[in-house]
């Protein structure tokens, strides 16, 4: 195909041919049949041009989060018996003007690489490609292409921060328990817990010292049968996020995801346009989230008020309503499921440091502002819930 100078030499060429004509200049005649013969010399060599190459392309790596680098590597390798000629490679990268790269002439057999780096600063799914090599007549006139490597993707994490984990909660929640294991004397017969001895039990469990002292049987339980929940629910409303609030939300949701992931809780990401991932535990899990909160966006039928219905008939362990403005019913609807949930935390990110927070005792409010940033208030609350609910005996 022509390229614009091409466009410009067939146009140039053909008024030329028409002015000598029209005004009967024999010169013009000359110059006009060198241009249109330059173009078509210059058709006749990308046509006639054969590329035998080996393109490998990676991107590595494929998922990072926002902030960290991702490069593009590609190696070429020269199957011709002929050197190459000058190649140009095109990449298109979503969300800009892609990336092109001039490879000189390879010998037979030779091979050389090349890389670029890829755009992290937003989270999201970039594509890049099909790769194509181009090649061109030194003129510049003509080129042509063929696809080298197909498409593929990077997935841009959201910004996860290191913070501490929502401690374990011993509300409505069967699966809720005991964090450390409890060692008895030195026979190396270590358990994690007593609980109540139910009909079918084997007798040889039963802990008689702690019976004689409780006053009801009490049996051993060898295993660890109790995992934390942390059930994350993100507000995607439209009305209730700004661009920059929206990705610290994000953000603030990724990072509580990753901080109980680490311990092996079951974790549950919902989100206010009625997505729901259930529970789930491992690093597979975490990756599915993570990878969900990549592509999140905001939607205008989005509802609070429906979730937070929703989530009171199945309340259990701990729950984390990230939101952005949202009005004090809402704020007082997410606290009152304290009664369904052994700990409910309020993450609000707004950038009104002076608005009033949730006004219910029994959920514990963070506020995100731009003084005030995630990482350090969620912080300061979960050591003080930790340290509530070890007051009051609950294991951390």
């Amino acid at each position: 195909m022509l390229t614009r100078q091409g466009w410009l030499c067939l146009w140039a060429g053909l008024a030329m041919i028409a002015v000598a004509r029209l005004l009967g200049i024999g010169e013009l005649y000359v110059f006009g049949a060198v241009a249109l013969g330059l173009v078509v010399v210059a058709l006749l060599y990308v046509r006639l041009v054969r590329l035998d190459l080996r393109v490998h392309r990676v991107v590595h790596p494929s998922r990072v989060h926002v902030g960290q680098a991702s490069r593009v590597e590609v190696r070429i390798r020269n199957l011709r018996r002929t050197d190459t000629p000058v190649l140009r490679l095109r990449d298109p990268v979503s969300g800009t003007t892609g990336a092109e790269l001039l490879v000189p002439p390879l010998d037979q057999g030779a091979a050389t690489s090349a890389t670029y780096r890829l755009p992290t600063d937003r989270r999201g799914i970039v594509a890049v490609g099909p790769l194509r090599v181009v090649v061109g007549d030194p003129f510049g006139l003509a080129q042509a292409g063929v696809e080298a490597a197909p498409r593929v993707e990077l997935t841009v994490l959201p910004r996860v921060e290191p913070v501490r984990p929502v401690p374990y909660t011993s509300g409505n929640d069967p699966l809720a328990g005991v964090l450390h294991p409890t060692a008895l004397g030195r026979s190396g017969d270590d358990f994690y817990a007593l609980r109540p001895y139910v009909v079918g039990d084997d007798l040889r469990r039963i802990h008689w010292p702690s019976t004689a002292r409780h006053d009801e049987l009490l049996v051993r339980q060898q295993e660890q049968p109790w995992q934390g929940r942390t059930t994350v629910l993100l507000d995607v409303r439209r009305a209730a996020h700004d661009a920059d609030s929206f990705e610290a939300a994000v953000s603030a949701a990724a990072s509580i995801v990753a901080a109980n992931g680490a311990q092996r809780d079951l974790v549950r990401l919902v989100t206010t346009d009625g997505a729901d991932s259930g529970f789930g535990s491992g690093g597979t899990h975490v990756q599915a989230l993570l990878e969900h909160l990549a592509v999140v966006d905001t939607s205008g039928s989005a509802s609070l008020r429906t979730m937070l219905d929703l989530l009171r008939r199945d309340g259990q362990g701990a729950l984390v309503v990230v939101v952005g403005r949202t009005a004090q019913d809402d704020l007082r609807a997410a606290a009152r499921l304290r009664q369904r949930f052994g700990l409910v935390t309020v993450v609000q990110v707004t950038d009104d440091a002076g608005a009033p927070g949730a006004p219910a005792a029994s959920a514990t409010l963070v506020r995100v502002t731009p003084s005030s940033p995630f990482a350090p208030a969620w912080d300061r609350a979960m050591r003080a819930a930790s340290s509530r609910r070890a007051r009051a005996g609950v294991g951390t």
